[in-house]
C-alpha cells in the first residue's frame, strides 16, 4: 500500500484512496466514505517526535492521547485518559527514520520529517466521512480520527472513549 502511495504521489498531487478521484482541485488527500476510519501514527511520547512542524497529528502511546501541534505545544484531543493500546503489533519493529510518504506538487523536493506528508501550498486532507462514527465504526483502534457528518465535528478514539470536537 505505502509504495502504492509512493508511486502516486510522485505522479499525481492528489490522492483518493478507497475511490476513484477526489472530490474538488482543493484536495491532496481524500478517503471514501466508509465505516472506517484513519489510524493516527503512535509515538512512544509526544516528546520523542523529532523535526516536528506544526499540524502534525499522533496517538502518544505513553498517555494514550490524540495529539496535534499547535504553534510548537502538543494539544490533547482526547479530553480522556483512560485509553488502552496494544503495542504488541509493533513493540519487535525498528522504525526506519527516512520513511516517508509525501503528496503534492512539491513532493519531490520536500524534506519535512513526518510518515506522510501532504506538500500542497493551496490543498487539504479530507478525513474519513461518515454518520455518528463513534456509533458505526464497529472495531476502532487507538489514535483513530474520523469526521462526523451528522454532527459536524471531529473524532478521535484514544483506545476506550470517542472525543468530539466541534468548531
Amino acid at each position: 500500500m505505502i509504495v502504492l502511495l509512493l508511486f502516486f504521489s510522485i505522479g499525481f498531487s492528489q490522492v483518493a484512496i478507497g475511490k476513484t478521484s477526489v472530490s474538488n482541485s482543493s484536495v491532496s488527500l481524500e478517503f471514501a466514505n466508509e465505516n472506517k476510519g484513519m489510524i493516527l501514527p503512535w509515538v512512544t511520547s509526544a516528546a520523542s517526535v523529532i523535526d516536528v512542524v506544526d499540524g502534525t497529528l499522533i496517538y502518544d502511546i505513553s498517555d494514550k492521547k490524540v495529539k496535534y501541534l499547535s504553534s510548537g505545544t502538543w494539544v490533547d484531543l482526547s479530553v480522556d485518559n483512560t485509553g488502552v493500546v496494544d503495542t504488541t503489533l509493533q513493540d519487535s519493529k525498528t522504525e526506519i527514520g527516512t520513511a516517508k510518504v509525501a503528496i503534492g506538487e512539491n513532493a519531490t523536493t520536500d524534506t519535512t520529517a513526518g510518515i506522510l506528508i501532504l506538500s500542497d501550498n493551496d490543498k487539504a486532507m479530507i478525513l474519513p466521512k461518515m454518520i455518528s462514527p463513534h456509533l458505526n465504526i464497529i472495531n476502532p483502534s487507538a489514535g483513530m480520527i474520523a469526521y462526523d457528518t451528522l454532527a459536524h465535528q471531529l473524532a478521535v478514539f484514544n483506545g476506550t472513549v470517542w472525543s468530539f470536537w466541534k468548531p
